[in-house]
């Protein structure tokens, strides 16, 4: 369900130079905060490695924000893949369509993700006041409700994501945004 960009808008909205600017420094950021997370994931890994290898010893904390900051890379990279619209799809079925059911089918699909990541940040959220709620430490003195705060904000992204990929197609756009 891969679209190619689509011709221009006829009506650019003045506004969307605006728009894509600001869009185009998110994704820096969000590009910039996935590379500090994986750089300080393997930083911190290789470090455990050694540490526990040359003199018998390592940060006691080391393994658990290891397993943290690789949930936040995870989800992290999801939303770089729906803003990029590299996620995961299937379209078996879709290449054998005509352009006006492709069209009608790639809706559907896009309106149903951004459905599915809704409740997955609802659901997200429950879980993370309930963490709050026990008040469990994950580390030190770092609640677990903290280290699991990315779920409900990455689901949230994703959904918007898809969203706005879903009303741009109907304004005749591929729904990616430029960078």
């Amino acid at each position: 369900m891969t679209t190619a960009p689509g011709p221009p808008h006829p009506n650019p909205d003045p506004g969307d130079a605006g728009l894509e600017r600001t869009l185009g420094r998110l994704h820096r950021v969000e590009d910039i905060l996935i590379a500090v997370l994986l750089l300080g994931t393997l930083g911190l890994a290789l470090l455990q490695i050694v540490l526990r290898n040359a003199l018998g010893t390592g940060f006691i904390w080391g393994d658990a924000l290891v397993r943290v900051l690789v949930l936040w890379i995870g989800m992290a990279g999801a939303m770089a893949a729906t803003r990029e619209r590299k996620h995961i799809h299937i379209d078996v079925l879709t290449r054998f369509l005509p352009p006006g059911l492709r069209l009608a089918a790639t809706r559907l699909t896009t309106a149903f993700a951004a459905a599915v990541c809704m409740v997955a940040c609802g659901v997200s959220l429950k879980f993370v006041w309930f963490e709050y709620v026990a008040g469990d430490l994950a580390f030190g003195r770092v609640p677990f409700w903290i280290c699991e705060l990315i779920l409900p904000l990455g689901f949230a992204v994703i959904a918007l994501r898809y969203l706005i990929q879903f009303l741009l197609q109907f304004r005749g756009r591929s729904g990616t945004a430029s960078r």
